[in-house]
């Protein structure tokens, strides 16, 4: 049964799923970050998924960081599994701006993280739902 690692439920708000990962915002307001992270058990690297899942995994994250790149006027996306953090397979897709508080440094480690107001969550949620397709089921939260 799919469980979600306890430090990415600590660190994330639940936005939704898609037919194989649950969406995850980074509560930090510094950057537009998602994290998508297949639910699968006991899964750590990529080529543990079967290959429907692996093409599935690519399919989301590639149509979500295309989705974000036109919703949040990115400058780039940074798109990556390392898990050496957290084990779970999660993919980050982080949208860069150049006036962003790290550019052009990578994200990780560089400010601490500042979390959302109740009424940024509800703007990224309102701005998502503008561009979500059908196969995504958004949760409540």
């Amino acid at each position: 049964m799919f469980a979600l690692d306890p430090r990415l439920q600590q660190d994330t708000l639940p936005i939704g799923d898609f037919p194989l990962c649950r969406l995850l915002l980074s509560n930090d307001s510094n950057y537009p970050w998602f994290i998508l992270v297949p639910r699968r058990e006991d899964i750590s690297e990529i080529f543990q998924l079967g290959v429907a899942d692996q093409q599935q995994l690519w399919h989301e994250t590639t149509a979500l960081a295309e989705m974000l790149k036109d919703s949040f006027d990115a400058d780039k996306l940074n798109v990556a599994a390392l898990g050496n953090v957290v084990s779970q397979l999660h993919m980050h897709v982080i949208v860069r701006k150049r006036e962003d508080a790290a550019w052009p440094a990578p994200v990780w480690g560089k400010h601490p993280a500042k979390p959302y107001s109740a009424e940024q969550i509800a703007a990224i949620r309102e701005r998502l739902r503008l561009v979500l397709t059908d196969d995504f089921t958004f949760l409540e939260g």
